[in-house]
C-alpha cells in the first residue's frame, strides 16, 4: 500500500511541476489566502497585547477622578433672553478637594482604596544639573493602585505621611541623570525651592508614546514622588486662600475677561479601586451625584473608567479583525475553489493518460489518489509560500506602520492546516471524476 502511495506521489508531482506556471495560479488564491490570516491574526494579536499593556498602566478596577473648567448646571432665568444665564447668584463650588476623599472613602461601600494626586510642574536641580520635571504629591496607596514595584530603597512611613517630611521616591530616569554615578538612597536633591531625602527608587515602567497619547499619561520615570502632605504644606495648597492668589485671580479676570481658567483644585486626580468589576459603573454613578451635590451643581469633574473604555476599545478591533479575518477566509474558499476547477479541467485534458494507466493495471483508487495528492501538493505549496509571505507581511506592518504585531504558532498552523484542508476537500470532487472514467473510452478519447 505505502509502495502504491509513493507511486502516485511520484506521478502527481511529476504532473505538477510539469505545468508549473498553471500550478502557482491555481495556488494564488491559497497563498493570499493563508498570508491573509496569519497577518491578520499577528494584528489581533498585538492589538491585545497592547489593550492588556495599557490596563496595567491604568490599573485594574479602577475610577478615576480628574478636574475641569468648571459647567454649571440649573434653571434658566427666563428673563435673560437668548444669553440663557443661571437664576439667581453663580454656584460656588471648591473643586475636587479631600472633603470628597472622606465622603468617598466614609459613605460609598465597594471601594477597596482611594488615591489623591496633585501633580506639580517644577524644576529639579543637583550638581549644576537642571531640568523640568513633575513633583507628584501621593499616598502609599497610589504605589498599590498602580502596580508600581520599588528597585531600591523604601516607601513613605507613617511619620513621613502625617508630618509632611521633606522626602521623595524617584523614578529611575531621574536616578539615571542626577545620580549617575553614586547611589541616590539618603542623598538630597532640589525639587523646586525645597531640598528632598531620596528614600526609594522606583522600577524602570517602559511606556509606548502611543499608550501615552492614547491614554493620557507621563513618563512616570521622569517623575519624582513626595507625600501628599509635604506637597501641601511645603508647595502649593490650592484650598488655601492667599492674598498672592487674590492678587493673581484679579489679574487673570482682568486679563481673560471673566474667564475662569484659573485651578481651583486641591487635587489633581483621584484614583477609586473598585472591588468588584461588576459594580464599577454603578459606583461612578453613586460618586457622579454625590460629587455634583457636594459642588453645588458645577460640573468641575470629570469621571472615567479606563479599564471598560480600554475593553470596549478591544471588542471594537476585535470585531474589525473577525471581518478581516472572513475576507482572508473567503480568500481560502475561493483559492479552493480555484484548484477544483483547474483540476477538473485537467482531468478533461489527461482522459488519454488515465485511460492507458487504467489499461496497465492502475485501479480507481490509484487514481483517486494521483489527483487527490496533485491537489493536496498544491495547497501544500501554496501554504508553505503563504505562511512566508503572511510573516513578511506582519513584520512589514509591524516596522513600516507601526503598529504592533504578534505572530503565534497557532495562526501559523491554523492556517497552514486550512490550506491542506480545502486541497483535500475541493481535490475529492475531480479525483472521484476521474476514477469514473471508462478505461476504453478514455483510450479513443481525442
Amino acid at each position: 500500500m505505502l509502495g502504491k502511495i509513493l507511486s502516485n506521489l511520484a506521478i502527481a508531482s511529476e504532473a505538477v511541476l510539469s505545468n508549473k506556471i498553471r500550478s502557482v495560479l491555481t495556488a494564488l488564491g491559497i497563498i493570499f489566502g493563508v498570508a491573509a490570516v496569519i497577518a491578520m491574526m499577528a494584528i489581533g494579536s498585538g492589538a491585545q497585547q497592547e489593550i492588556l499593556e495599557q490596563i496595567e498602566l491604568v490599573g485594574v478596577n479602577n475610577i478615576v477622578i480628574t478636574p475641569i473648567i468648571e459647567q454649571s448646571e440649573g434653571e434658566l432665568d427666563e428673563t435673560a433672553g437668548a444669553v440663557g444665564t443661571q437664576k439667581g447668584k453663580k454656584n460656588l463650588s471648591l473643586g475636587l478637594n479631600f472633603m470628597d476623599v472622606e465622603s468617598i472613602k466614609n459613605i460609598i461601600p465597594g471601594i477597596d482604596m482611594v488615591s489623591p494626586e496633585i501633580v506639580l510642574e517644577t524644576e529639579v536641580s543637583r550638581q549644576g544639573f537642571r531640568r523640568s520635571a513633575k513633583l507628584v504629591g501621593v499616598e502609599n496607596t497610589y504605589f498599590e493602585i498602580s502596580g508600581f514595584e520599588l528597585d531600591e530603597g523604601e516607601y513613605f512611613n507613617s511619620e513621613h505621611l502625617k508630618k509632611g517630611v521633606p522626602v521623595c521616591i524617584i523614578g529611575k530616569s531621574i536616578k539615571s541623570k542626577f545620580f549617575s554615578r553614586e547611589e541616590p538612597i539618603g542623598k538630597y536633591i532640589k525639587v523646586g525651592r525645597h531640598w528632598l531625602k531620596v528614600i526609594g527608587v522606583l522600577e524602570e515602567r517602559i511606556i509606548s508614546d502611543k499608550s501615552m497619547s492614547n491614554l493620557g499619561i507621563r513618563d512616570y520615570n521622569m517623575d519624582i514622588y513626595t507625600p501628599l502632605s509635604t506637597a501641601l504644606v511645603r508647595y502649593e495648597n490650592r484650598a488655601m486662600v492667599t492674598n498672592a492668589l487674590i492678587q493673581q485671580a484679579r489679574m487673570n479676570n482682568a486679563q481673560n475677561a471673566g474667564k475662569t481658567d484659573v485651578n481651583y483644585h486641591q487635587l489633581d486626580r483621584l484614583v477609586l479601586k473598585v472591588s468588584d468589576t461588576e459594580q464599577m459603573n454603578s459606583i461612578a454613578q453613586v460618586v457622579s451625584k454625590m460629587l455634583k451635590r457636594k459642588h453645588s451643581q458645577v460640573v468641575d469633574y470629570e469621571i472615567s473608567i479606563p479599564e471598560l473604555l480600554l475593553k470596549q476599545q478591544q471588542r471594537t478591533k476585535n470585531i474589525f479583525n473577525f471581518v478581516l479575518g472572513g475576507i482572508a477566509g473567503i480568500s481560502l474558499l475561493v483559492g479552493g475553489i480555484g484548484i477544483m476547477n483547474i483540476m477538473l479541467a485537467s482531468v478533461m485534458e489527461r482522459i488519454k493518460e488515465i485511460g492507458l494507466r487504467m489499461s496497465l493495471g492502475a485501479t480507481r483508487l490509484d487514481i483517486i489518489f494521483q489527483f487527490l495528492l496533485e491537489a493536496v501538493m498544491i495547497s501544500f505549496s501554496g501554504g508553505a509560500i503563504g505562511v512566508l509571505l503572511g510573516l513578511g507581511a506582519a513584520f512589514g506592518i509591524a516596522e513600516l506602520a507601526e503598529i504592533p504585531t504578534i505572530v503565534s504558532p497557532f495562526s501559523i498552523l491554523l492556517s497552514f492546516g486550512v490550506a491542506v484542508t480545502v486541497g483535500i476537500v475541493f481535490g475529492i470532487a475531480p479525483a472521484k471524476r476521474a476514477a469514473e472514467q471508462d478505461p476504453i473510452t478514455s483510450l479513443r478519447y481525442e
